[in-house]
């Protein structure tokens, strides 16, 4: 990674992250993925006391069916366990694949145990906080929602965090893809708009011109 590529994915890593301040939930949402320091964010939220529910939300999307075979959220819970979390504070719904349905099939599950949240601490990669947060706002309106991350740097989150299996390259590729979600997918009743600076949207085309392009969706 070069520079110039550094600095536009910095530009891109910052404006996807929302800085929201933590405040007390009713239900820790956690939206699994490649990334299992999520899972120990979430986890590590709940034994602070921040909500009395975690709820791990994933299957296999469309980076995770080529690395596992166990749904996400599966392993995630494995995690939370493994550092103190009770199981039953813990459900699991693991058959979504993207986004809206982690928000469809988690908001299904807790109506099924009759848990109606007003209040939810969404835990997500740092690089998805934004679109996590569009989503939500468009798929279960009417919640008080905080969007937090594992709490790192560009660099350490590339050095530390990461799944291993993903090059910085792959990484930079992803928040492209999301960055162009966040543009198209409110005209297809995804998600809440979200206003996008000229210089965040500038950084974007120049990375694609570059060919960080491998994650983007097809608009026509």
């Amino acid at each position: 990674m070069d520079d110039r590529v550094r600095q536009l994915a910095q530009t891109i890593w910052d404006y996807h992250r929302l800085g929201h301040a933590l405040a007390p939930a009713d239900v820790i949402f956690v939206l699994c993925s490649h990334d299992t320091s999520v899972a120990a964010r979430g986890a590590q939220l709940w034994l602070e006391g921040w909500a009395p529910h975690l709820v791990f939300s994933g299957g296999l999307g469309a980076v995770t069916k080529r690395l596992w075979t166990e749904p996400e959220a599966d392993q995630f819970a494995r995690i939370a366990a493994a550092m103190g979390v009770p199981e039953d504070a813990i459900l699991i719904e693991n058959e979504s694949t993207n986004t809206g349905e982690n928000v469809q099939f988690t908001r299904r599950l807790l109506a099924a145990k009759g848990i109606d949240p007003e209040r939810v601490i969404v835990v997500q990669k740092p690089y998805m906080e934004r679109r996590s947060y569009a989503t939500f706002e468009k798929v279960w309106p009417g919640k008080r929602v905080v969007v937090t991350s594992p709490q790192a740097s560009f660099d350490e989150y590339l050095g530390r965090y990461s799944n291993a299996a993903l090059s910085a390259d792959d990484v930079i590729a992803i928040m492209v893809g999301d960055l162009q979600r966040i543009r198209v997918y409110p005209a297809m009743g995804f998600q809440i708009e979200q206003e996008i600076p000229a210089a965040v949207w500038a950084a974007y085309e120049e990375l694609v011109a570059l060919g960080y392009d491998t994650h983007l969706v097809r608009t026509a």
